[in-house]
Parts: C-alpha cells; structure tokens; sequence
C-alpha cells in the first residue's frame, strides 16, 4: 500500500493512519525485531518518506490533535479550468447580460466554486473566458462580458442550419447524425465510495490513469448507428485522444463504419477538431496554412506579392478575396448525398454524444476492477446502456437549448 499526492499535504485520515501504525510496530517490536526502527517499518510500508513519518510523530506528541487538522495546500493554483465549466460559465454570463447585471470575474469565480474541482487563479480564469470566446468590452448600461463576434456568428450558422431542417411539428427533414471520439482508461473508477469513519477512504487503487481506449461512434434521434463503433488501444498514455487520431484514421472510420450506415440525405454534425479539418487539394488556404502555400494560391489567382512580403501580409490579402475552405471529408460526405454541419467553436453542449460518453463512463467507473479485460467488457456493456430512448431524449435536451440560444442572442444583440 502507498499513500499517493507526493509533494501535496496529507489528509487528516492519511496523518491518523500513519500514528497507528507506527504505534502498533513500537508495541510489537519484540516480535518484528530490532532491525528497523518502527518509524522506518512504517515508511517502508506505505511507501512515504521517514522525515514524513518523522515530523507526524513529533507533531503528535505534541499535540494528539494536530493529525486531525487539514494543512491548507499553498502550492500553485490550478493552471487550467476544466472545460465541462464551458456551459455553466455561458449560462450565467448570458443570463447576467440579459438582466443588466454588473459581471466581474470575481463573481464567475463564486459562481462556479461549488461546480470546480481545483481552486483557480482569477488570471487564469480571465485567460480561460478568452479562449473560450468571450471579451470585456463596454455594453449599453454597464460595463460587461460578451461573446466575441466570430463565435456569435458560428452559433448562428449552425443554429440557422439546424432550425431549417426542423418540420413544423417539431421533427426533422433529415436525418441528424451526431459523430465524436473520446476516450477511456483502465484505471478510470468513481472517487467516491462508502468508508469507514475509523479507518478512512483508503482503497487499493493503481496510480496512473493506465491504458487507454479510443473509442469513435454516433448516434441519432434511433440510437447508437448500426455498426458504427470503433474500439482500439492507444499507444500514448498522457494528453486527450486528439494526440492519436489523424486524419487518415478519421477518414477510414468515416467512410468504412459510418457512411455505409447512416440514411440517405443525412446531415452530419461533429465539432472542429484538426483532423476533421483538413482542406481538400483544391481548397483555398486559410490563415494557418503554410506561407509557400499562401503564396501560390494568390499568385495562382493573380494576385501579385512582393518576394518580402511577410506571411501576415499574405494573410491580409487571402481575407479580401478567398472563398470559404472546402474540406476533405465534407467532400466525401457530398459524394455519398449527405452534408456535414460543424457545431460553433467552445459549444460541446450542442453536441448531444458528448451526454452519450458521459453515461457511459459512469456505468465503466462503476465496475471498474482496473483491468484491461474487465475494462472491454464493462465498455461493451456500458454502450448497451444507452438506447434509443436515451439518445432520443438527450436530442429533445439539445434542441431546446439551441431555442434558448436563438432566442437569447436576438435579445443580446437589442441590449449592445
């Protein structure tokens, strides 16, 4: 057994366990043998420094009370904000533009304390709310926070897109196929569990998340997709599934798994991750293309630049004149008479699979036993979990929220 959080202060019930057992090693010396000291047994066993179990002690005997007092951590705030915040954070900073309320960063950070797994630097939050979209800027009554434009105007694109292909009785025209990938590790389980108040919440669990799986799937208003499901090992340990998927293995999956699967004329929506968007060969370049590449295109078409021109330059004049990109796979999709829709950048909630992964990794964590085995076949029965039903109502969930949002962002605008 260890006690894991190296360099982070022990918990009270970690401090008890300690005293314990060094007490129950100094009581039975004779039987244990002289070899060790008690303190030493002690930090062999729970794999933790004897300076650790040292100071505990000598802390103890000073006052028994101290092994129930939680040391403060002072190291330094989390550096990033979890971005299942995104959503929370949006609500509250709409809600509050739209009631003329004074928003301060401050007063996000209260907000969400209770949501927030990690305490926070308020710089760190004000660099997050950039990234995810958001700005200062002065409003008609106050001073306050809003989205920036080119998210406003992504969300309207797709909510438009969306809203057109609503039937007047609340169904849609065509069919709506939601695609995504995620991941799972073998060492993924729930962190609360029922304890001993004597003993603590101590549990035999591996340190480390493990091996991972990547896992790519959609669903529709009728369910998971028939034979859609991809399942395998990945080969890194560290960061998200973004850092194993490429646009080759993407491509594969979407044409051999999906596309044969789906209903004719489908619109399918999926977020904006790099390997989703890659440009077709002869699509225009954007802003993060390669300089060379910029440069032929506009030469191409008969824009001249001079052989010093800085690629900021270069940008300057693609914006005055290239069409939007054309990507790779929205051209296969085309080939197969279906079209492909991109939710608006920082909006996982409008992607309903995301709630689908959600209720599945809760039923794995439940039965976790950390095992790779044990972790297939708990997947396994994890997707069996979310039905049709399922799917269908997380769907309803969606659409009214993307009403919320059509709505709320016509009164916004009257209030800037």
């Amino acid at each position: 057994m260890s006690i894991e959080g190296k360099g982070k202060a022990l918990l009270p019930e970690q401090k008890k366990y300690i005293v314990l057992l060094r007490n129950y090693f100094e009581r039975n010396r004779t039987e244990f043998g002289a070899k060790d000291s008690s303190s030493q047994r002690v930090a062999d066993a729970l794999e933790i420094g004897l300076a650790t179990v040292n100071r505990i002690m000598a802390d103890y005997n000073k006052d028994p009370d101290s092994i129930n007092k939680e040391i403060p951590y002072k190291g330094r705030p989390a550096y990033a904000i979890n971005a299942s915040l995104q959503e929370i954070v949006r609500s509250y900073i709409r809600e509050a533009n739209l009631a003329g309320r004074y928003v301060t960063l401050e007063r996000i950070r209260d907000y969400i304390k209770e949501y927030a797994t990690d305490d926070f630097h308020i710089a760190t939050l004000g660099r997050t709310l950039d990234r995810w979209g958001f700005e200062y800027g002065k409003g008609t009554r106050t001073q306050h926070l809003k989205e920036k434009d080119y998210v406003v105007a992504a969300r309207q694109r797709y909510l438009r897109k969306m809203r057109n292909n609503r039937s007047e009785k609340g169904g849609t025209l065509r069919s709506e196929v939601y695609l995504d990938e995620s991941y799972i590790n073998k060492n993924h389980s729930n962190d609360y569990i029922w304890y001993s108040t004597e003993d603590g919440p101590w549990v035999q669990k591996p340190t480390g998340q493990g091996e991972r799986l990547i896992i790519m799937n959609a669903i529709t208003e009728d369910g998971w997709v028939p034979n859609a499901k991809m399942v395998f090992k990945s080969n890194r340990k560290t960061g998200d599934y973004h850092g194993q998927m490429n646009f080759e293995l993407f491509k594969k999956w979407f044409s051999e798994k999906l596309l044969p699967n789906i209903p004719e004329n489908s619109l399918i929506v999926m977020d904006n991750a790099s390997y989703h968007n890659v440009l077709a060969d002869y699509s225009a370049p954007t802003p993060m293309s390669a300089k060379d590449h910029i440069r032929t295109w506009l030469e191409n078409n008969k824009i001249p630049c001079t052989a010093d021109a800085l690629k900021a330059e270069l940008i300057e004049a693609l914006s005055k004149i290239a069409p939007e990109p054309t990507y790779a796979i929205d051209e296969l999709a085309k080939q197969y008479g279906h079209e492909v829709v991109r939710t608006p950048p920082y909006h996982p909630e409008l992607q309903p699979i995301e709630i689908c992964w959600g209720v599945l990794k809760n039923e794995v964590g439940r039965h976790c036993d950390f095992t790779m085995k044990n972790l297939q076949i708990q997947l396994e029965l994890a997707f069996a979990k979310v039905t049709a039903q399922t799917c269908s109502e997380i769907i309803k969930k969606v659409k009214k929220l993307e009403n919320k949002f059509w709505e709320d962002d016509v009164m916004l605008e009257e209030l800037s």
